[in-house]
């Protein structure tokens, strides 16, 4: 792992907006060729007369509240964390997560499996709620290491999501209501909706028991795939109709200030016709609707054009962006094939889609993309960071810790988004207004290297962009 400049770290934070005249900008530089990784600098203030083009960013106009970034602790990544020695591991969270370096700031975790459990299991595999309770899945791995991010990043926020219910809760479909013991495919018995919804505050609650606060759930990881490792299929109509008759009440009931975002699956739906604009379906019955805070979106399918689509269609509900892979089919240890596409699809294209966050899958793997199980689970994937598993101390950085990182260390979470456009050819960019008052700025450049001003309306900087790149702007 490549150690952190811990003074330059310092200068990328210690910008402030309250000076008349800031002195410098704070920047973080990645190349595509990795010759700048992660690098942290400055750009001074001053308009140059050789600069090619202008980023220009209007404070008044303003978009959606950011959330955070991060990655997803799965529980192969919490097992691959707790083999690591104790100083490299805190060494490695402290650079994630910590609000005084990159500053990740939300993380999904999964109820019960996931594909990449060390098992396949739910919280409760024997009929019964009375049967309710976290395994050493849980215990052993994604608690302690959710424990430590927590004492670095107090402020963390993580999303819950399930893969399947017990398997006692299915039945094959609803056409065909028969008892389903699979943890493939199947459908929610809808005589057990209010067990299921038991179950979720059950989870909540026992997570919060063990110091684990819960910020936000989706009811179905990918609910349109009825051939992950665990899944079940689950249509809008479902979701609709389950969290308004039951999970809905249920938590109030418990009083569980809990966020839920529905379906949670690709931009394209799955091409299925009946699915498609999924969430607005769901929203179109006023005392559902009321029950979620908004939906979440995978990008294996579609493009995330969607994103702007339905928030036009229900601009009073959020987005967020939940699940991303890479593995040796995208090249996402490539990082002149993999950092500017991510960076522009998972950061730049999900913010500017009004997305109030992005998280990515797994954030830490082995470097035999593991472990991972049988039955459908990926066997080709990356993490964000891969571990030496010879050693579980050296780590090597993939395209989607980047993307997090540049989007994380630019917009805090509380940040909002502000309009920004460029004269410039190939490139991507979003701004940001953050809570302390600094102005950030995220730019992709996919062409040459290039001297643009960048204008706030009150100071203008040289921004010297280096070719193929993305460069993160604090001030």
């Amino acid at each position: 792992m490549k150690a952190l400049s811990l003074l330059g770290m310092a200068a990328w934070l210690c910008t402030t907006a309250l000076q008349a005249q800031p002195a410098q900008v704070a920047t973080l530089t990645t190349t595509a060729n990795r010759q700048m990784d992660l690098t942290s600098g400055t750009a001074n203030f001053g308009t140059s007369a050789t600069a090619t083009g202008t980023i220009t960013l209007n404070t008044a106009v303003r978009y959606q509240t950011i959330d955070g970034f991060g990655a997803a602790v799965t529980g192969s990544t919490a097992y691959n964390l707790s083999l690591m020695p104790a100083e490299a591991r805190h060494r490695f969270l402290e650079e994630t997560f910590s609000p005084n370096n990159y500053g990740f700031g939300y993380v999904r975790i999964s109820i019960g499996c996931s594909d990449f459990s060390l098992s396949e299991y739910t919280l409760c595999d024997e009929p019964g709620l009375e049967h309710f309770a976290l395994t050493i899945e849980e215990t052993k791995y994604v608690i302690p290491a959710l424990k430590e991010i927590l004492e670095i990043n107090p402020a963390l926020k993580i999303m819950g999501s399930p893969w399947t219910c017990p398997k006692w809760m299915k039945v094959k479909s609803l056409e065909e209501p028969v008892p389903f013991d699979s943890w493939t495919s199947g459908q929610l018995n809808p005589a057990y909706y209010q067990d299921y919804a038991a179950y979720f505050v059950k989870w909540i609650e026992a997570m919060q028991a063990a110091g684990i606060p819960i910020y936000s759930i989706t009811l179905q990881n990918e609910p349109l795939n009825k051939g992950n490792s665990a899944s079940l299929f689950m249509t809008w109509q479902e979701q609709q109709r389950f969290v308004m008759e039951a999970l809905g009440p249920a938590l109030k009931q418990a009083a569980l200030n809990v966020k839920v975002y529905a379906f949670d699956h690709n931009y394209n739906y799955d091409d299925m016709p009946d699915q498609q604009q999924y969430p607005l379906h769901i929203y179109e019955d006023a005392e559902a609707a009321r029950y979620f805070a908004g939906a979440a979106y995978h990008n294996y399918g579609g493009r995330p054009t969607e994103l702007l689509r339905i928030q036009q269609e229900a601009p009073d509900k959020e987005l967020l962006f939940t699940e991303a892979s890479i593995g040796t089919w995208n090249k996402g240890r490539d990082l002149e094939v993999a950092l500017l596409r991510d960076v522009r699809e998972l950061g730049l294209a999900t913010v500017n889609g009004w997305c109030r966050g992005a998280i990515v899958w797994n954030l830490m793997l082995d470097n035999d993309r593991g472990p991972h199980r049988g039955q459908g689970a990926c066997a080709t994937c990356y993490g964000a960071v891969d571990v030496d598993n010879t050693n579980y101390t050296d780590i090597t950085r993939n395209s989607h810790y980047y993307a997090m990182a540049h989007m994380a260390a630019a917009a805090r979470p509380g940040a909002v988004r502000i309009n920004s456009t460029t004269t410039a050819e190939q490139l991507t960019q979003a701004a940001f207004v953050n809570p302390d008052g600094t102005l950030a700025l995220v730019v992709c450049n996919e062409g040459e290297s290039r001297t643009l001003n960048v204008s706030d309306g009150t100071h203008t900087f040289t921004a010297e962009i280096p070719a193929r790149s993305v460069v993160s702007y604090r001030w």
